[in-house]
């Protein structure tokens, strides 16, 4: 799959942060279950490989990725562990849109997009969305940078994701809030599964949330 079938399977990406890896493949099923499809691991903690793994090997209607990829051996490491994707925080020095996976890579800022763009990459994290102007940068952006696409992420939830979803030149949204930490820790994936399908259902016209 490309990376523009990937983002476009839902509106929102789970950012998830995976800290046993008994968790992963229950709260991969409980995401998939609520209508997330493509799942973002991010390399924050030890097992964050393992948990990639085993949703590879036993969610296959998950399309897993790995966020937090900061370098090149990182995105290696992405791919060799059944990673279909990767997301960064930044651009990677050396890195373009040709590689072991297609990367989402971050900017905040006009420069760092015209890098990416010379780089290669058509689609982009914003990142951190709330801190680097949020709706507003994406307006700001569209008029100059026609051929570039957003997945914002950072400050995310569910009651602004309408908000940037409702702009033409984002593609979807990426958010840990369908994951609550206390809810993966007691093995809640009922509740997961639940958040995963309302944000499932979020799409390019303003809902009002209560």
């Amino acid at each position: 799959m490309t990376l523009a079938e990937i983002l476009k399977l839902a509106p929102v990406v789970p950012v998830l942060i995976i800290e046993e890896e008994a968790h992963a493949v229950p709260l991969a099923k409980a995401l998939v279950a609520g209508g997330l499809y493509a799942l973002e691991v991010t390399l924050r903690t030890p097992v964050a490989l393992d948990c990639v793994r085993r949703i590879a090997g036993e969610v296959p209607e998950a399309v897993v990725g790995v966020g937090t990829v900061t370098t090149a051996a990182a995105r290696q490491a992405a791919a060799d562990n059944g990673a279909r994707f990767g997301v960064s925080p930044g651009l990677i020095e050396g890195e373009g849109a040709d590689g072991p996976l297609p990367l989402l890579p971050g900017i905040a800022t006009a420069t760092e997009l015209m890098w990416g763009l010379r780089a290669g990459f058509t689609h982009f994290k914003l990142f951190p969305a709330n801190i680097v102007g949020g709706v507003g940068a994406l307006k700001a952006f569209a008029s100059p940078f026609p051929q570039a696409t957003f997945c914002p992420t950072g400050g995310v939830d569910l009651n602004n994701a309408p908000d940037y979803l409702v702009q033409p030149n984002v593609i979807c949204v990426g958010g840990s809030w369908v994951a609550p930490r206390d809810a993966v820790q007691s093995g809640d994936w009922g509740r997961i599964t639940a958040l995963a399908r309302a944000a499932s259902r979020l799409g390019k016209t303003p809902v009002a949330v209560v």
